[in-house]
């Protein structure tokens, strides 16, 4: 207990890091509903639970107060086994805590900025040579936590993290509520008014199933791209071509193996709440798979489904290339190329 204290400190410690570093990349909106979120995982409030609005606000103070003080920092190594590890090398951190029960993670999300957490581990396989780790209670997170990750051939899939998720989309829906929408007929295969908690958990682990379908086809696509993708990815931080260009990779995961396995598995619940989050970028860059998830829920029929999904396949493998061929040109002044490229690929 004593060393998972000292690692889980350890691992809050980057954590914050890491926030004081990007936290104010959000805009006011989103940064205040993260922190919301935040002090209610931090707390331990449910879900559901009111939150005491003074002690939020000076809790917000207070850790605004800690980030200044911390924004300079490096972070630090992490104490496992009889040494300290560096905090980027995940797989050895896993090489000691996946037998005691524990999982670790250590990767950059959007806008370059790292990302841990340190969880219960709920369970382990290998899946299509990818390690699979699927964690539960978290000890240690940053202010987003992302509910997946891939990093090389591990994935990390996060059912708290996702769970929380999904109950936010579930709020946003109820503020204005719609029969009509992909998110409804999600939640409509679930009991909601019945067991709201129960469904919640039931649906979480639909989706967790669904997320490592999602995580499968990064790793994919990240084998067929190369390291070159990477190295572009940095140089297109905090840019509208690094949204494009994530878009553009979810795109190709989806149509490579989520998309495909979940209409094999006809798992309807998840394919609504798949194209309930089916927004922004993704949307527009690909308007003709929305077209066809119209054609299905009328006729009935996936074909227009899958057709689009096939399409989407060979539409996004060659304009992913592209990407990277443009950043070699290029170097790091490849932004600007890169977006008007993708302002012509709209697959409509």
């Amino acid at each position: 207990m004593q060393e998972l204290e000292q690692l889980s400190a350890a691992v809050q410690r980057n954590c914050h890091i890491s926030d004081a570093r990007h936290a104010r990349d959000y805009t006011l909106c989103v940064y205040l509903m993260k922190m919301r979120e935040y002090y209610r995982w931090e707390k331990g409030y449910s879900l559901t639970a009111p939150l005491p609005q003074d002690d939020l606000g000076e809790w917000v103070v207070e850790r605004e107060r800690l980030w200044d003080r911390l924004a300079r920092e490096d972070f630090d190594c992490l104490p496992v086994g009889d040494g300290c590890r560096d905090c980027f090398d995940a797989e050895a951190v896993n090489d000691r805590l996946v037998p005691a029960g524990l999982v670790y993670s250590a990767g950059f999300g959007r806008f370059v900025k790292p990302h841990f957490f340190l969880g219960r581990l709920l369970r382990h396989e290998t899946v299509g040579g990818f390690r699979v780790f699927v964690s539960n209670d978290e000890y240690a997170r940053d202010l987003s936590a992302p509910p997946a990750m891939t990093q090389g051939r591990n994935i990390f899939v996060r059912r708290d993290a996702l769970r929380r998720m999904l109950w936010e989309r579930i709020e946003e829906w109820r503020w204005r509520p719609s029969l009509e929408s992909p998110m409804a007929r999600a939640v409509a295969g679930y009991d909601f008014d019945v067991d709201p908690e129960r469904a919640l958990d039931a649906m979480t682990d639909q989706e967790v199933d669904a997320a490592v379908l999602h995580e499968l086809g990064e790793g994919s696509v990240g084998e067929l791209l190369g390291d070159g993708w990477s190295e572009m990815m940095m140089s297109l931080a905090r840019s509208r071509a690094e949204l494009q260009a994530r878009a553009v990779r979810d795109l190709l995961a989806d149509c490579l193996v989520t998309l495909p396995a979940l209409l094999d598995r006809q798992a309807e619940p998840s394919l609504h709440f798949f194209f309930g989050n089916f927004r922004g970028m993704r949307r527009d860059l690909f308007p003709a798979l929305l077209g066809a998830y119209e054609t299905w829920l009328q006729t009935g029929d996936a074909s227009a489904l899958r057709d689009a999904v096939s399409r989407g396949h060979v539409h996004w493998r060659p304009t992913a290339d592209t990407l990277v061929a443009r950043f070699r040109e290029l170097g790091d002044g490849c932004a600007d190329a890169i977006n008007a490229y993708l302002e012509t690929r709209a697959l409509t």
